[in-house]
């Protein structure tokens, strides 16, 4: 794990994602994107797999996804786990935090990554000191709320291929959204298990799935690298309506 200060050039560009985030999310004015550039934080490098808050933790810092992917899960007392949401750069991964001093959660890394911590105490300070910037963070903890529950529709009533194809039309506007890349071809940093566990389903079930979508011309494959090759198809067979992304998330 390697710590540098927030001063550096090549962190503040990546700080850019939040600040995008943010902008669409509320528009910003000039003193907003000062304060927020002003933020003494620092930022660690993680192999996949890593922890960064268990349930049962009292953080004192909050977390910021600078580069890679992390996802938020719980875990059942038999030792299944439930895969509650994905994230990417850009994202704040325990902003409710700020708030509950308890992680009532776990989040953990799903490929290599680099966050950013900054203390709950400087969070809520540029908060009170900000509106805009407060507002932007409600909306985007709203937004998670609205994605949160069509997760629960989807893996409560979609069948296997449904709940699969929605997850991928998801993180495809997503990450379209967030300037990460073109929302027709990507690669997936979630392995067969991380979907499976996602979406309640088996690795083997998701296997076959993705097999069925891909024979039935709605996406292709190699490796890892999906193309979705007809959106329209792809809406419906998902039962995608990506209005409760709110355009921005």
């Amino acid at each position: 794990m390697a710590t540098v200060p927030g001063t550096a050039p090549q962190a503040r560009t990546e700080l850019d994602l939040l600040i995008g985030k943010l902008d669409r999310l509320n528009r910003l004015d000039a003193a907003d994107l000062k304060a927020i550039r002003g933020l003494p934080w620092r930022s660690s490098e993680y192999r996949s797999n890593h922890y960064l808050v268990r349930e049962g933790d009292v953080p004192t810092h909050c977390c910021l996804l600078l580069s890679g992917y992390a996802c938020r899960h719980k875990i059942a007392g038999d030792g299944g786990r439930q895969i509650v949401s994905f994230h990417m750069p850009g994202d704040l991964l325990d902003i409710q935090h700020l708030q509950l001093d308890r992680a009532d959660h776990n989040v953990e890394t799903i490929t290599a990554a680099d966050v950013a911590w900054i203390a709950r105490s400087v969070l809520r300070r540029l908060l009170v000191d900000n509106p805009r910037i407060a507002d932007a963070i409600w909306r985007d903890a709203l937004i998670d709320a609205s994605i949160f529950r069509e997760w629960v529709l989807n893996v409560g009533r979609r069948d296997a291929k449904k709940r699969i194809a929605h997850m991928l039309c998801e993180f495809a506007a997503r990450r379209d959204a967030a300037g990460l890349g073109s929302p027709d071809f990507f690669e997936l940093p979630m392995t067969q298990e991380h979907i499976a566990d996602a979406t309640g389903l088996t690795s083997i079930h998701v296997n076959r799935m993705l097999r069925e979508l891909t024979s039935e011309g709605v996406i292709s494959r190699e490796g890892r690298s999906v193309r979705i090759t007809d959106w329209d198809l792809m809406r419906r067979v998902a039962d995608f309506d990506p209005a409760y992304l709110h355009a921005a998330a």
